[in-house]
């Protein structure tokens, strides 16, 4: 087993500290999850964020998570040194492989940075009913701790388009955040 400053008492656990710790512990059931055990997860967060906390201020949490998530995925799961078209490339693989969503560039501005993204299949709301707003909180944080993490420019992404909303994708504006 690996050394964890946590389980010996030397400090508190963080993502960076666990994140890599899915291969151990579960021999019989493999590193997999349904979506139903991901969504039970996240939707019981939403609702103990938003009844402790209001709507607005979950939603920030969600997307700092996200964005948290996202910048370390990039560091540990991709290669930043890539060309945008092949980074991309090995973006959607990687996000297929991990079975996170299918993602698509829809447009993109090289000289801006300015992007519209698509992600289908996705395990936080694909298959949801029409709820009238975006719930894609964690993902606008992640897409913009990845864009962030390979162009070292502040990113932030915003849904616009989600299958709550009544889309069968989830569409993301992502751009570089002057205002960081």
């Amino acid at each position: 087993m690996e050394y964890s400053g946590f389980l010996s008492g030397e400090g508190s656990l963080k993502l960076s500290g666990c994140a890599g710790l899915q291969d151990s512990g579960r021999e019989n059931l493999g590193a997999d999850l349904p979506v139903a055990v991901y969504r039970l997860l996240e939707y019981s967060f939403k609702d103990e964020l938003t009844e402790r906390f209001g709507k607005e201020a979950q939603i920030q949490i969600f997307r700092g998570a996200g964005c948290r998530a996202g910048t370390f995925f990039a560091k540990h799961y991709l290669d930043l040194t890539l060309e945008l078209s092949d980074f991309i490339a090995q973006l959607q693989r990687k996000l297929e492989e991990m079975k996170i969503g299918v993602l698509r560039v829809e447009e993109a501005e090289a000289d801006t940075g300015k992007m519209v993204l698509t992600l289908a299949e996705d395990a936080d709301c694909s298959g949801l009913p029409t709820l009238g707003e975006t719930v894609c909180n964690y993902d606008e944080g992640f897409l913009a701790g990845v864009l962030t993490a390979y162009t070292q420019k502040p990113y932030s992404a915003v849904e616009v388009n989600c299958w709550a909303t009544g889309d069968r994708v989830c569409r993301f504006q992502a751009e570089v955040d002057e205002g960081s």
